[in-house]
């Protein structure tokens, strides 16, 4: 019963990286199964609409703007975790500090994100 925690927790993460990949890979299939299936009727297809449905899905640019958003996001966890801590060192006064230092993880992220778009401002100015 022990193992199972441990066991629970990499199989979490090997899922996180493993399903994406998987659903990818189904996607491609069915894409090139539509066209063998328009090449094979005959049909033409125009290279443009090829290459758009080839094309990778880049991520979005990062602008200052989606920096300072990604930033407040990252708060508003940092801040919901360290009240969940807080909440809960009513009934149970030892979960308090760890839960705050989980909360500063995000809390960081958060700071991190918004010096970026601050700075990124100040360079579009």
């Amino acid at each position: 019963m022990e193992i199972l925690v441990p066991l629970a927790f990499f199989a979490m993460i090997a899922a996180i990286v493993l399903v994406p990949r998987y659903f990818k890979s189904i996607e491609r299939q069915k894409l090139q199964d539509t066209l063998r299936t328009a090449y094979e009727k005959g049909q033409d297809m125009p290279p443009e609409l090829i290459t758009s449905m080839i094309e990778e899905r880049k991520a979005p640019i990062a602008t200052p703007d989606r920096d300072m958003r990604t930033g407040i996001i990252w708060l508003g966890i940092a801040i919901g975790v360290a009240a969940f801590g807080v909440s809960i060192g009513f009934v149970e006064g030892d979960a308090t500090y760890p839960l705050l230092g989980v909360a500063a993880f995000p809390g960081f992220i958060g700071l991190a994100f918004i010096v970026l778009g601050l700075i990124g401002k100040k360079k579009a100015s």
